[in-house]
């Protein structure tokens, strides 16, 4: 409770949303305030672009400073977990990573196997020698091998940043003043051909909601039928921003499991009962004849 109370502030600063006077970009926050307000509070914010495409054609440098494309992260089979930070942001950043490597931990899911995480610099100053240094940071948090493969820290140019949070509706600015980024705490899951299919907010991430998530982006791709029962009796309520139970769901899948149950039951008894009657006409033509 004490580390909610802590960054419940920075949580409000983050999650206010006016598009009246929105404004994309780090363009530096000059604009007077009306009084009483927070300078540049209103440029902060997400307008969800559900169903929207991410340009897959961006290109950004990754880690070792190798020129790679969003494209190279969705494969047409895997989700993708996406979000925006940069690498030398002393608070909001480190809390929205922890909170995903904390939520990751405690999903099945393996990042590198089942599904991708990419985390984009919104600082056009950052390095790959900066995203190498946080990106090791998070992976032994992590501690899941395979996620070596599947975790991707990439920086570019102002344009290409610009171009990404735009298709993401994610509105930062950069703050003259404490020289810091102001932006929202936000992860998104993607479709494996690069839609934003949810957007997840806050500091810490329910593991619950990391998966169903995952599950709901993957569009029916390499999902058992496990998962296809768990995500038909959830669903994501934009109020809360929350995956609940849906009860109708529930008590649908719950009588169509009675059924089944029956089926089964009243088979297996029907089974039995030829069975018995089979061995008691081949008892009959066996009995013994006394002399």
């Amino acid at each position: 409770m004490s580390r909610i109370r802590l960054v419940a502030p920075i949580l409000v600063l983050a999650s206010v949303v006016s598009p009246a006077r929105a404004q994309y970009g780090a363009t530096p926050d000059t604009e007077p305030s009306p009084a009483g307000e927070v300078p540049g509070l209103a440029r902060i914010g997400v307008d969800e672009h559900l169903g929207a495409q991410l340009p897959l054609d961006l290109s950004f440098r990754d880690e070792q400073g190798q020129t790679v494309h969003l494209r190279d992260f969705f494969d047409g089979r895997h989700p993708v977990l996406f979000n925006f930070a940069y690498f030398s942001c002393p608070t909001l950043c480190s809390f929205v990573l922890d909170g995903m490597v904390n939520s990751a931990k405690d999903v099945d899911w393996t990042a590198g196997d089942q599904y991708q995480i990419v985390t984009i610099s919104i600082d056009p100053r950052d390095t790959p020698e900066r995203a190498l240094a946080k990106r090791q940071e998070m992976l032994a948090k992590y501690g899941r091998p395979a996620a070596a493969h599947g975790w991707h820290f990439l920086t570019g140019t102002e344009s290409e940043i610009d171009r990404a949070t735009r298709a993401a509706g994610f509105r930062y600015f950069y703050n003259q003043a404490n020289q810091q980024y102001a932006h929202p705490a936000i992860v998104m899951a993607m479709t494996p051909d690069g839609k934003f299919a949810r957007y997840l907010y806050g500091l810490e991430y329910p593991p619950n909601d990391v998966r169903l998530s995952l599950l709901e982006a993957s569009r029916g791709h390499t999902l058992s039928t496990t998962d296809r029962i768990v995500l038909f009796c959830y669903h994501y309520d934009p109020g809360t921003h929350e995956y609940s139970l849906v009860a109708v769901n529930v008590m649908k899948l719950g009588g169509v499991l009675t059924m089944l149950a029956f089926a089964l039951f009243f088979a297996v008894l029907f089974w039995r009962m030829r069975k018995r009657r089979r061995l008691a006409r081949v008892g009959e033509h066996h009995v013994p004849v006394g002399h």
